[in-house]
């Protein structure tokens, strides 16, 4: 796997988080309609604003199904 300059190195022993990986379990109303197209056409990006812009979820639940999932937040001591 190629990693650039400052991305984190994964933990042996441990998966990272997959992007959407949320979105899709929660079965996010948005997610479910980007989930309907093809991944960067011009109706997912265009769908995907609305992720950008206002996600109908919390920091606040994303953090607790983390939690609740096993995953871990780690950084790198300085």
């Amino acid at each position: 796997m190629n990693r650039q300059k400052g991305e984190a190195v994964p933990i042996k022993g441990y998966v990272e988080y997959k992007s959407r990986e949320f979105c899709n379990d929660v079965r996010c109303p948005v997610q479910l309609k980007m989930n309907a197209h093809k991944l960067g056409s011009k109706e997912y990006e265009k769908i995907r604003e609305t992720c950008k812009a206002g996600c109908v979820h919390t920091t606040r639940e994303f953090h607790y199904w983390l939690i609740g999932k096993g995953y871990l937040i780690v950084k790198p001591e300085k």
